[in-house]
């Protein structure tokens, strides 16, 4: 069942997004958040996901500050209230 969480935006992804640092959206996993996330900024997705629908390894995405990579990815379950950060992922030396 969906329920209300808020996103936080990264600088990077604000332009996309209206220049919103966060968003509320209505979402039951953290992929529902995501397109959810899409439909209310279309392209979005495309910076967030690859091409088979996975979360980029350039992109970091946390519920509440656990890092969905060491929960259930994108079918982490959201509880109301809850704040998903996403992070770009940086390399260098």
């Amino acid at each position: 069942m969906p329920t209300s969480v808020r996103i936080s935006l990264p600088p990077t992804l604000r332009r996309f997004c209206d220049n919103h640092e966060s968003v509320e959206v209505a979402a039951g996993t953290v992929g529902d958040a995501i397109e959810a996330l899409h439909a209310r900024f279309n392209g979005i997705r495309e910076r967030l996901l690859d091409e088979a629908g996975n979360i980029r390894g350039s992109v970091l995405v946390f519920v509440n500050q656990e890092d969905i990579r060491f929960l259930d990815q994108s079918r982490t379950p959201l509880k109301p209230g809850d704040e998903l950060s996403i992070i770009p992922a940086f390399a260098g030396g």
